[in-house]
């Protein structure tokens, strides 16, 4: 099973509590307008990938990071293989996840099927859940944080991990609080071993030009 890989970065504080690896995935049809990452838009760009390769940059990283924060792209148009991803890594690691959409709740909870999530309304803006063992898509039960709703550009917020104050944060295990995502830096710049610079975050730099 296969993923379509936008970037995947290592080491991360910027994306959730603690140090963290990101993948970000490759793929949204929902361009929500002012979107940082518009390249992730396009389904024909980015690197195909297994879910067993993933798996193996993940566990490399254990010892090291404390979870995993997956973004896009929207990472639910890649349902199954995402869903695939997420089991393995609750099954075969004690790494958190932390899961970014741009699908609201209800979307998600009301009308997924194997394609991913269909339309639907808003939920409340926060909700708390200890278990969805029969109540939801299967790839909740894999998930710590959930963070859903469309960046909204107008309502933007840009503070504990979430882009706009329309978007609803569900804590779906015990693991963190709404503080621990409050603690979480707005931003980071980083610097790899071969000069590539990185720039994340919920409220990342900007070039000025």
């Amino acid at each position: 099973m296969n993923l379509r890989v936008h970037q995947f970065l290592p080491l991360s504080r910027a994306n959730g509590p603690g140090v963290r690896a990101v993948l970000w995935l490759q793929g949204c049809s929902l361009a929500c307008p002012g979107c940082f990452n518009p390249e992730t838009h396009r389904v024909d760009h980015g690197d195909v990938v297994t879910v067993d390769e993933l798996l193996k940059r993940v566990t490399a990283l254990r010892e090291v990071v404390e979870g995993i924060t997956i973004s896009g792209g929207e990472p639910l148009q890649q349902f199954a293989a995402v869903t695939e991803l997420l089991r393995r890594i609750r099954r075969e690691t004690s790494l958190s996840v932390i899961l970014f959409s741009g699908y609201t709740w209800d979307e998600i909870m009301l009308k997924h099927d194997a394609n991913g999530p269909q339309d639907s309304s808003t939920a409340s803006r926060f909700r708390r859940v200890s278990r969805f063992a029969s109540a939801g898509p299967e790839f909740l039960n894999y998930v710590d944080v959930l963070i859903a709703g469309r960046y909204q550009h107008h309502r933007r917020l840009a503070q504990g991990l979430r882009g706009s104050e329309n978007k609803t944060v569900h804590l779906l295990t015990s693991r963190y609080t709404l503080d621990d995502l409050e603690q979480a830096p707005a931003a980071e710049v980083i610097v790899g071993a071969g000069g590539e610079v990185s720039l994340s975050g919920i409220d990342p730099v900007r070039w000025k030009v």
